[in-house]
């Protein structure tokens, strides 16, 4: 599998608590914070829903 980079980059406040519970799965707590993952399905799925706040690049 191939691995991608997360990170924040905008504030989770006044957001769903979906979004950020999504975010805490993803092991995003600070902004600026980048964490790697492997490009799952599921992984792939949780950034899309809260990718107006994350970026994301190849690893």
């Amino acid at each position: 599998m191939a691995k991608i980079k997360v990170k924040k980059v905008k504030s989770a406040i006044n957001r769903t608590q979906r979004q950020k519970r999504t975010l805490e799965a993803l092991g995003l707590n600070k902004i600026g914070q980048v964490k790697e993952h492997e490009a799952t399905p599921n992984i792939l799925g949780m950034v899309a829903k809260v990718s107006h706040l994350v970026s994301v690049e190849e690893a």
